[in-house]
This record gives C-alpha cells, structure tokens and sequence, in this order.
C-alpha cells in the first residue's frame, strides 16, 4: 500500500500559515520541556508565553471570574447546588436553574445556532449597548469568534477569484483562514505614525489594485480594538468606512471581540459597528463577532463566541444556518461562557460585589501594565512603541543594526523572527515577529502580550536582552 504523504493533500493546507503557533511557539515548548529536566544549561528559570492572548494559561494565571465558574460547575454538575446552597449567592443558584430548565443537560446537543435563551440574552446585551434592536434570530452562537469568521468566510469565497481586505498588521487568523479557502488577501495598511489609525485612501489602493488584478472584493474586515495593534477606531472613521463599503458593495467583517478590553474609556471608547451602521441607516451587509476568551473573562478554552448578522437577507441566513448544522452545535460549556459574559451580575444582586471586585483588579493590571511596558520599551534604544488603548498587546517596531539583518538573510529567517528567537533562547520569553502579522519592506516589530505577572522583571530581561543583542551586533 502506497503511504499518505504531504502530496496527497489539499493543496491549500500546505499554504496556511499561523504564527501565534508558528516557530516560535514550538521552540518555547521545547525549552519549556528542557526545563524539567534535573541539570539543564538553560539561562532562564521558566518560559513566558507573551506570544499569545491566553490569559489563564499556566504562568500567565489570570484570575477567574466566581460567579462564571461558579455557574458553570452547577451546569455541569446539578446536583451540587444542595451541597452549596447557603453557601453560594442566590443568584448563581438561580442562573444556573433557569439555564437547566430550559438546557436539560449540557452533554447533549442544542440547536445549531445555540440554546435559543441564550440568544435571547445576547440579543438583549446587544441592544443595551448600542440602543437599536436586536433579534435573537440573527444571532449564531459559536466555538469561538474564531468559528464564526471561518465560517462567513468559508460562504462568502470563491476559490481563487474572491478577494477579502484584511488590515496589515492583522491578526494569522485571516490570512489562514485566507489560505484554507483560497481566498486573496487584499492588504491595507494602518498607519504606525498615527498610532496606527485606519486609512480610506489605503483600502482605496487596495481596491483599485484588487481590480487590475481581476480580483473581485467581497468583503472588508476591521478588527477593533486592533489585534495586535491595540488601536480604537473613532466614530467618524467608522461612519466612513460604512459608507466605503456601500460605494463599493462590501460585506463588512467586524472583529469586535477586545471590545471589553479599554485602557483609557473616557477618551478612547468603544463603539460597535451595528450601532453605526443603524445611526447611518445603512444597508451594509455586517457580521460582528465577540468571543469569552478575551475582555477580563479570558476563558479561551471554553470555546465560546457569537456572530451577530445586520442587514442580512433571509435566504442568506437559512444559508448559514445549513453550514452550521454541519458541525451540530458549539460546545454547551462555551455557551454557558457566553451566557454569562452578556448577563453578568447587576448591581442589586450578591454575586454583583464580588463580580465587580475581580473585573476592576483585572483591568487595572492590564492597564497599569501596558502603560508601563510602552513607556520602558520606548526608551529603548531603537525601539518606538504605540501606548495601546486597548486590547491585550504592544506591537513595537524595532530599528535593527545592518549585522543582524545581514544574519537573518543568511539564516533564511526574518529579522524579527532572528531577533525573537534570540530573545527566546535568552531569556524564555516568547513572542511572535512581526512578519508574522504583517508590515511594511524593510520594518521590523513584535507582538507581546500585557497579561504576564511580575511585570518589572519582565520587562529587565526584555530591556538587558535587547541592549545586548545592539551590542552583538554592532549596535544602530
């Protein structure tokens, strides 16, 4: 019999690149495995995973939120409520049987788009925050906001003929997801210089270039708060892009899911596409997308998400519908997660005090954090780093000596990716390169996660690792 090999494959598998799990990422495992080892001749004592925005993961620890886990053990286990009634706030209790009443039990199958009350929920969560309706029947709850776009994605191409604007730097998951389904990326630009605001003339090009190409646009994505980035947008420019994609019959693609995650709200708030897009009374075709595994909830492995259709024809829904049929249902635990992220405690009930203790601790450590971070790396030397507004992550640029280019060329690797790798073998933290995300010729960044504890040692060992890789290399 013949063997399975690579050959027989998609050939559009072998074009999926993934950089948050890329290289790096499996080195650090590597060394992480090395380090348990009794003698190891390793100059670090642990490994950070600063490459990813996993803030529960062993290192990182985040705390839990209570009264998310507290429902979420009662739904998967019912009978302890009689251990820890008395014990627990009432309200979980009541959550948490108001959810078995209308679930049964969570180890069996829900409707495809997710429990109908918990849809209800988001609906309702929704319109609270934009004040313009919502119908649950819009709403499809997924494995992840990572599911839901594979899936949009997965509808709207045309192998080899459908073009998607994605913004550079942009998050792998779309240029994968790009690859998955042969889809062409069509690239725009933010800009660094203006703390990486969102250009219409770059997606113009972008457009105009699609078209000599003989690429035909669908669809524009915009992730806000940026990934990795960290940029908001404003009002206005969100109206503008709206009105870009009625000039030219774009689906817009809103990845929403740091909306929760806003280190300064009073002068860089949030605001939603679809309240936009209702203030506009625009046509636009939307899919917004939120997820549990970011805000201060951080319960990725839970895999639970939800993608919100606006101004999407019927026929086109029974469509998604179908395609999600195929995989059954999202994972019962994960819709759990959603229920509680769009229905946390209110102020008048037990768990509320608690709740609102654990969420401010949270963000003020990821804000205190970032702040720190940006300004320690810009006093670096060839170093620049926008202060994020939000998000989980810094992005900074990086000024590298002609040697350290000249190495990495001969090495076959990027700059960045040289510069990472080092940086990883040196000290055990890991990051993702820039490449990885995207930028301009000839520039050079890397993305890293604010969630890692011990935040004034963290950043010594980047500050003394980057003075000696200057240093190695002949210095700027």
């Amino acid at each position: 019999m013949r063997p399975l090999t690579a050959d027989d494959l998609n050939p559009a598998i072998l074009k999926v690149q993934y950089a948050v799990r890329g290289e790096l990422a499996i080195r650090a495992e590597e060394l992480r495995e090395k380090l348990q080892a009794d003698k190891h001749d390793l100059p670090f004592k642990k490994v950070i995973s600063s490459n990813i925005g996993n803030p529960q993961q062993k290192g990182l620890d985040q705390p839990y939120l209570t009264f998310t886990r507290q429902v979420a053990a009662l739904m998967e286990y019912p009978p302890l409520a009689e251990h820890v009634k008395g014990k627990w706030p009432q309200d979980v209790l009541d959550r948490a049987k108001e959810l078995q009443e209308e679930i049964g039990s969570i180890g069996a199958y829900s409707h495809s788009k997710g429990v109908p009350l918990i849809r209800k929920h988001v609906a309702k969560f929704i319109e609270e925050r934009d004040g313009y309706p919502s119908d649950p029947e819009d709403i499809f709850l997924t494995a992840g906001a990572s599911a839901g776009v594979s899936l949009i994605l997965n509808v709207l191409i045309t192998p080899n003929v459908t073009g998607i604007l994605i913004p550079i730097p942009q998050y792998p998951l779309y240029t994968a997801t790009l690859a998955q389904y042969s889809g062409v990326a069509l690239p725009y630009h933010l800009s660094e210089p203006d703390g990486w605001s969102t250009s219409l003339h770059e997606i113009e090009a972008a457009l105009a270039k699609a078209e000599k190409d003989g690429v035909k646009p669908r669809a524009l994505v915009v992730i806000n708060p940026g990934n990795p980035t960290g940029a908001i947008l404003d009002k206005r420019t969100m109206a503008e892009l709206v009105q870009l994609c009625e000039k030219h019959s774009l689906v817009l693609l809103a990845d929403e899911v740091y909306q929760a995650n806003l280190h300064r709200p009073h002068t860089h708030p949030f605001h939603s596409f679809k309240q936009v897009v209702r203030e506009l009374g625009s046509p636009v075709p939307l899919f917004s997308f939120h997820s549990i595994s970011k805000g201060v909830k951080g319960e990725c492995g839970r895999r639970g998400g939800y993608f919100e259709c606006t101004n999407i024809a019927e026929d086109v829904r029974a469509l998604l519908y179908k395609m999600a049929s195929v995989t059954l249902c999202p994972p019962l635990s994960g819709q759990i997660g959603v229920d509680s992220l769009v229905r946390p405690p209110r102020p008048n009930e037990p768990s509320y005090a608690l709740w609102r203790k654990e969420t401010d601790t949270i963000h003020d450590a990821l804000r205190q954090r970032t702040q720190l971070m940006a300004q320690r790396l810009n006093s670096l030397p060839g170093v620049s780093c926008v202060d994020s507004p939000g998000a989980l992550y810094l992005y900074p640029k990086l000024e590298l000596p002609d040697k350290a280019v000249e190495e990495a060329r001969r090495q076959g690797k990027s700059p960045d990716t040289l510069y990472a790798l080092q940086l990883l073998e040196e000290t055990g933290i890991c990051v993702v390169p820039g490449s990885g995300f995207g930028q301009k010729d000839g520039e050079h960044h890397y993305r890293l996660t604010c969630l890692c504890p011990g935040v004034e040692e963290y950043v010594s060992a980047l500050e003394n690792f980057h003075k000696g890789f200057l240093a190695k290399y002949g210095g700027l």
